[in-house]
């Protein structure tokens, strides 16, 4: 996950020597808020010569298209709108470069991005906008998931909120780029909050509950409609590898995947007319507590025998509440 430094959050150091500082720490991306300030153009042409940083531009105004001629003029890499401020049609010439996105804060739909089908990502306000220093909405969560079904192929931004636990929360969501303001120059020096948003351990607030995939987003099966053709099938259209085994309480009977069905036919292989759907099912497998906290679910993790690739989410009554996937943590750190 990239993360795009909010260049304004610096009260007390001049531009140039923020600028300085972050290119020193190799930050991936600048990120300039303009309200409505066509001055901020000065600054980005500044800050091209001196260093060769991607511009990750969000604008917020009523008016785009006042901007447009400034655009053209000087290209940005990123180029965001704030939704709810729109008056006018937002129709961005094709003349204007870099990928382009739109912003919404954490109380408008994803609907919104219906209408910019062709814009490359979404950028999710997870505080309010221009209010530096605010805390996550947990909220966001469900909404980046969302975005993520609905729209795989294109990325996801999120600015607010952003901290060592968010961040890795984020990671393992599949957000591509984090904007990060009061927290990356409120830390003792860059290069120690940078340090925090990519590491694998934090302090933790947020409980797996809170950013899990839930049972009706989840590949399951019930057990008393389980066979083998709709264990397979489930498990191939889930795209996940595996598909959950519940019965009608809810309760966790176990869980398939495709290791699973291979172990079952290799037991059976000299008799595979014997082979029922219940060879299939790991009536053991590992499971998190909807409680753990982000730090439980790392310690917990780090204890098992063998690579976790996704575990079902367990409540308080034993009950399946969803799971958590660790997919698109791990190609984010590729």
């Amino acid at each position: 996950m990239k993360i795009s430094a909010s260049i304004y959050s610096d009260k007390n150091r001049n531009l140039e020597a923020v600028i300085a500082d972050l290119a020193a720490h190799q930050v991936e991306l600048l990120h300039v808020d303009c309200n409505d300030e066509v001055a901020v153009f000065e600054d980005i042409k500044r800050i091209r010569t001196w260093c060769t940083i991607p511009i990750d531009l969000h604008i917020i105004t009523n008016k785009p298209s006042k901007f447009f001629p400034l655009l053209l003029e000087t290209p940005v890499e990123y180029l965001t709108f704030q939704f709810e401020n729109l008056v006018e049609p937002l129709v961005i010439p094709k003349e204007i470069t870099g990928k382009k996105g739109i912003a919404i804060t954490t109380h408008t739909s994803i609907n919104a991005f219906n209408s910019y089908p062709k814009f490359d990502f979404i950028l999710i306000m997870a505080t309010i906008p221009g209010q530096s220093g605010g805390l996550f909405d947990k909220h966001n969560f469900s909404k980046i998931r969302s975005f993520r079904n609905q729209y795989p192929s294109k990325s996801i931004h999120v600015d607010g909120g952003v901290n060592g636990e968010v961040s890795f929360i984020l990671r393992n969501m599949g957000v591509s780029t984090s904007v990060s303001g009061s927290y990356l120059f409120n830390a003792p020096s860059i290069g120690h909050a940078l340090m925090n948003l990519t590491k694998r351990e934090m302090e933790s607030q947020f409980k797996v509950s809170d950013f899990m995939t839930p049972l009706a987003e989840a590949p399951f099966v019930m057990l008393q409609n389980c066979s083998t053709k709709l264990i397979l099938e489930t498990v191939e259209t889930g795209n996940l590898g595996f598909c959950l085994v519940i019965d009608e309480d809810k309760s966790l009977v176990g869980i398939v995947s495709s290791a699973d069905i291979r172990k079952a036919l290799l037991r059976k292989i000299d008799q595979p007319q014997s082979i029922t759907s219940a060879d299939f099912i790991n009536r053991s497998p590992k499971t998190l507590n909807a409680d753990f906290s982000v730090v439980d679910m790392l310690q917990y993790i780090k204890k098992c025998p063998f690579p976790i690739m996704y575990l079902p989410v367990i409540g308080a009554n034993r009950e399946v509440l969803g799971i958590v996937n660790f997919a698109h943590l791990i190609k984010g750190e590729l």
